[in-house]
């Protein structure tokens, strides 16, 4: 059967999370999971959705998002009250900030912090916080626990991965021949010259490896921090983030972040392009510097207010 609901409504209801199965009456819905996780209640719930308003599918997504197939567009409003009584929602469309995807963080053996607090703080702030605002094109965020970029913090809009900076006692060395950091270190940063443990910043990454195995305590403790990727994207046109010049040390630098690329983005970005795209035009450097002051978020009412990109058209 062919699709008989008018395009307006298919807009309106893509807005909403649901997108139209092509050719159809009927409606894929795209549950929002906060950052990957769902509990126990959630879980049967929308197995007991899927059974009752679609076809009996539960679909995961690439952004760590739920979709049940096959709802009809008349059951649209009765399915979100349904899956609400378990706190869940659908969403997560349109040229607006997406669903925030996150590692598994410390119960992953790499994990260097809690990875689902920030990106579940990151939902709040910017997910839901900037849910009625409108960018040139979808702003993807991504949530690493460590250097390995198992979600791909570089092929986001913005990243974040955890970072754990060795701290050197080097008269705690003694120069070992057979040195455990030297051994152990996956990076090949780690040497011993002239009797003392040396790390090579330019070819370590932080991952905290290293600190802890050596038996004289010359690499015990490491600084907890973050780094940050912007410019990232994935799709038909591929590039891969590149690293702010500095690694941050608490969860506000990078929340503070995270908000004033989102601001540049709507300020500066022209409609239908992403934000590779337009650091790609303003220039690296310039986007850096912008990002590292204040001057931004001194206009975010501005910025907020400003009527900007209301007719859509993605470049790519």
């Amino acid at each position: 059967m062919a699709c008989t609901i008018q395009a307006t409504e298919i807009k309106r209801v893509k807005g909403m999370g649901f997108l139209n199965n092509r050719g159809t009456n009927l409606f894929n819905a795209r549950v929002i999971t906060v950052n990957g996780k769902i509990n126990a209640k959630q879980a049967a719930c929308l197995a007991e959705a899927a059974e009752k308003f679609g076809n009996g599918d539960v679909e995961f997504t690439t952004r760590l998002t739920v979709e049940i197939r096959g709802i009809p567009f008349e059951k649209i409003e009765e399915f979100q009250a349904f899956i609400a009584k378990e706190g869940l929602e659908t969403g997560g469309t349109g040229s607006m900030v997406r669903p925030v995807v996150s590692c598994k963080g410390t119960t992953c053996q790499y994990g260097l912090y809690d990875t689902f607090a920030l990106s579940e703080t990151i939902h709040k702030l910017f997910y839901k916080g900037y849910r009625g605002v409108k960018l040139p094109h979808k702003f993807k965020i991504a949530v690493g626990g460590c250097p390995n970029n198992c979600v791909k913090p570089s092929l986001n809009d913005i990243g974040v991965f955890g970072q754990l900076v060795p701290v050197v006692d080097e008269d705690m060395c003694n120069g070992c021949k057979k040195c455990q950091v030297e051994k152990g270190c996956p990076m090949g940063a780690a040497k011993v010259v002239d009797g003392v443990i040396e790390l090579d910043k330019e070819i370590c990454n932080n991952c905290g490896r290293c600190v802890g195995t050596c038996p004289f305590d010359a690499i015990e403790e490491g600084k907890q921090g973050f780094k940050i990727v912007i410019g990232g994207r994935w799709g038909k046109k591929i590039a891969i983030g590149k690293e702010l010049n500095k690694i941050f040390f608490s969860e506000e630098e990078v929340l503070s972040i995270i908000e004033k690329s989102i601001l540049l983005f709507r300020e500066q970005g022209k409609t239908g392009e992403r934000f590779a795209d337009t650091i790609a035009r303003i220039g690296f450097e310039e986007v850096e510097k912008q990002l590292l002051s204040d001057d931004i978020l001194s206009r975010k009412q501005e910025i907020l207010d400003a009527p900007l990109h209301l007719v859509g058209g993605a470049t790519c």
